[in-house]
């Protein structure tokens, strides 16, 4: 996350809101994957991401909500079940508890507190649940920095539903543009840029843009 990410519009931004994983860093998720299937971990890491959203994209526009914690423990299943991995008891729940273990990104600490010295108001907007998102702030010692901590289970609809976004300008009692938005996924930046948020794609993945006719103000990789 990049201090200057804050001015992505002519518009004065006085807030940023930001995915978790622009700021938490997920690889020890996927390290663990590999510990535990030498050689097929990335395959399941994939598919296990790739099912989690999926699934969150099947029960927004189905309206049959369950919240990210369970949507992720489904979609692990599932993804070792495509791959006929072996998934007993005790690799699913340190697979699932390592989401509770997260911590920042070497760059995120010395960026959030430049943010907040320019008088930038901060606050998270994920699909994480809120025991997910505040063991992250915990772990990672930064109590205090959010105003705001906007988990989409208070809709009961994930990103990149409208009603998910909308949390952030209701909480900081903003307009839009004075809001920018810092997503992790590429699909991320295109609903919030939809959405009407200035947006800034924290490309760390360096993953190819999505063919979505969105394009995010600013793309980084840290």
């Amino acid at each position: 996350v990049r201090a200057s990410s804050a001015a992505t519009t002519d518009a004065p931004v006085q807030a940023i809101a930001l995915d978790a994983f622009p700021i938490f860093d997920p690889r020890p998720i996927f390290a663990l994957a590999e510990e535990f299937y030498p050689g097929r971990g990335a395959q399941l890491s994939r598919a296990w991401r790739t099912c989690q959203f999926e699934y969150t994209w099947l029960r927004t526009v189905a309206g049959r909500y369950a919240d990210f914690w369970q949507v992720t423990e489904d979609a692990l299943v599932f993804a070792a079940k495509t791959l006929k991995l072996d998934l007993d008891s005790r690799r699913r729940a340190r697979l699932m508890n390592a989401y509770l273990e997260l911590k920042v990104w070497p760059d995120v600490p010395q960026t959030l507190k430049s943010l907040k010295a320019s008088g930038i108001r901060l606050a998270f907007l994920s699909n994480f649940t809120s025991r997910m998102l505040e063991a992250g702030i915990n772990n990672s010692g930064l109590e205090g920095m959010f105003e705001h901590v906007l988990s989409t289970d208070s809709v009961k609809q994930f990103k990149p539903s409208p009603r998910a976004y909308q949390m952030a300008v209701d909480a900081f009692g903003l307009k839009t543009e004075s809001i920018a938005f810092a997503a992790f996924a590429g699909w991320d930046a295109a609903g919030a840029k939809w959405f009407g948020f200035p947006t800034v794609w924290v490309n760390r993945l360096q993953s190819p843009a999505e063919e979505l006719s969105a394009t995010p103000d600013v793309t980084c990789n840290h």
